[in-house]
């Protein structure tokens, strides 16, 4: 029996199953992701991070965190 209050998005080109009402900070916290070391992109476009709390994940999103590294 499939739960109809599950999505279906790809995270760094994996399959994940969310619940519908999943906002992208809920997923950023869910994975303890530190926002200050990476990168969001939404569907092929950055999000700027002071908006994700209002953004919300939808069925077939295409999601892509990058982590920021120093080097020299």
């Amino acid at each position: 029996m499939k739960n109809k209050n599950k999505i279906k998005i790809k995270l760094n080109g994996k399959k994940l199953a969310l619940n519908q009402s999943s906002t992208l900070f809920s997923l950023v916290k869910k994975l303890n992701i530190p926002l200050n070391k990476v990168a969001i992109e939404l569907n092929r476009k950055i999000i700027d991070k002071k908006k994700i709390k209002y953004i919300k994940i939808r069925n077939k999103d295409n999601i892509e965190i990058v982590y920021f590294i120093g080097g020299g």
